[in-house]
């Protein structure tokens, strides 16, 4: 009996090489401290599998060993690479989007970045230096906040959406809620207030209409069940024209006057002044507080210039049913969240334009960045063969602050003489470090404004 011939197929899928052979290549051996043995293995195995499938399909026909093992090399070298940037790494952002949503929001400064490398190993997160015995944790972060906004206290959980909930769940649970229809927003994520509201436990209580709310609605709308008044910052949307709605002052001497707790989720949260930047709507916190809020709740990565955290301030003993609850141990921060907010409150009492990356960004002239953009495109246009001018454009504040306020701009507009757009803007992105950038009018974009001095020279250090 005749056997039957070996297909091409057949002979080329023998030449694969096996895990063993591939694991041996200099290709694997340069990647086998990042990845590890185990994963290593586990790569070559998935490499080997698709070049059985791709020649399976056709491809490679009458290669040798050496081809195959060639291409199984360049192969685990991708899936490598290709699965390191799926994690969390340095980028430049480049975009003139300062508080980057996508991009991890407010850049640390370095004080920050300083507190949070001495606390990464041992600290006294909760341990008394001066008693040795058990601490607080968090007390100081706590009670700056409390000092900065004008609080009697504050409590710190693990991001906004948190910071809501937990208000609301003990505070306002079983009772109602008297809130503007026209704050009914979705901030973000899918996060809804009402959605927020109805896993509380409390109950929603709609007044006023969407562009108009009055005193009047609320004080029709109270019932023996109302517990609480909350006002939201709509942060990442406006209603314009015919618009009306009562201030924080009306809002806290009705709600107390009843004998109800005024909540404010302000949102961004702007610890300082900055209309002179175009920010004149944000909420500043320590008016609320002044004007008597109960409880106020914002952000810590966004205007403040932190990390991601839910802060709460407010009058002691609403604080302090907060702190008690059970939920709140599921919601607390850890020891490097407390740090760095620590490290970035205390630059509020020294110079924070000056030692805040997001508000030396924000508080940045136009004149400014064209003086650094008009140096950069000359350096860029000396050294390469690409075309870069200079012209006003605008950033954008971004993650949900002030929507309508766009930064008059310098961009260094870049054209390739090779490629297009598209494929510069992804070569920059694929660099290492990564370089984020817009195209704007048909060109590749930077805003200097969110790019540091030193990170020029690693932008410039990609075109030759």
């Amino acid at each position: 009996m005749k056997s039957e011939p070996i297909s091409g197929t057949d002979e080329s899928l023998s030449r694969v090489p096996s895990v063993d052979s591939l694991l041996r290549t200099e290709a694997a051996a340069s990647l086998l401290d990042s990845a590890g043995s185990r994963h290593l293995t586990a790569l070559a195995r998935f490499v080997a599998e698709s070049l059985r499938r791709d020649i399976r399909d056709g491809a490679f026909p009458n290669s040798t060993r050496e081809d195959l093992i060639s291409e199984a090399a360049v192969r685990l070298d991708t899936a490598w690479r290709s699965e390191v940037k799926t994690g969390v790494k340095r980028v430049i952002n480049a975009t003139g989007v300062i508080v980057h949503t996508n991009l991890g929001r407010a850049p640390l400064s370095e004080a920050a970045r300083k507190s949070l490398c001495e606390t990464a190993g041992y600290c006294n997160l909760e341990y008394n230096l001066e008693t040795g015995r058990r601490g607080i944790r968090g007390a100081r972060a706590e009670n700056l906040l409390a000092e900065i906004t004008g609080a009697e206290s504050a409590l710190i959980v693990n991001n906004c959406a948190s910071a809501a909930f937990l208000v609301l769940r003990v505070l306002a649970s079983g009772g109602e809620v008297l809130i503007s229809r026209g704050e009914l927003v979705e901030i973000g994520g899918d996060f809804r207030v009402p959605d927020v509201l109805a896993e509380s436990g409390a109950v929603l209580r709609e007044v006023g209409t969407t562009n108009r709310t009055k005193l009047s609605d609320y004080e029709r709308a109270l019932n023996i069940s109302s517990t609480m008044i909350l006002k939201v910052h709509p942060s990442n949307y406006r209603i314009v024209g015919f618009t009306a709605a009562p201030d924080v002052t009306e809002l806290v001497e009705l709600a107390h006057r009843n004998g109800l707790i005024f909540y404010e989720d302000a949102g961004s949260g702007a610890l300082l002044d900055l209309s002179a930047f175009g920010l004149d709507d944000e909420p500043l916190i320590s008016h609320s507080i002044a004007a008597g809020a109960d409880v106020v709740t914002f952000s810590g990565d966004k205007l403040l210039g932190g990390v991601q955290a839910g802060l709460i301030v407010g009058r002691a003993r609403a604080i302090e049913r907060l702190r008690k609850h059970p939920l709140y141990r599921a919601l607390r921060v850890d020891k490097l969240a407390y740090s760095a907010i620590e490290a970035t409150l205390e630059a509020f009492r020294r110079d924070p334009l000056a030692e805040i990356p997001v508000l030396k960004m924000l508080s940045m002239s136009v004149e400014e960045i064209e003086i650094r953009a008009r140096s950069f495109a000359g350096r860029l246009n000396a050294q390469s063969s690409v075309k870069a001018e200079v012209v006003r454009g605008n950033s954008v504040v971004g993650g949900g602050s002030a929507p309508d306020v766009q930064p008059e701009t310098a961009l260094v507009m870049i054209e390739h003489p090779k490629i297009s757009p598209t494929e510069l803007e992804e070569a920059l992105r694929s660099s290492d470090p990564p370089i984020i950038t817009r195209i704007v009018d048909g060109r590749v974009a930077i805003d200097l404004r969110t790019v540091t001095e030193a990170e020029e020279f690693e932008i410039l250090g990609n075109f030759g």
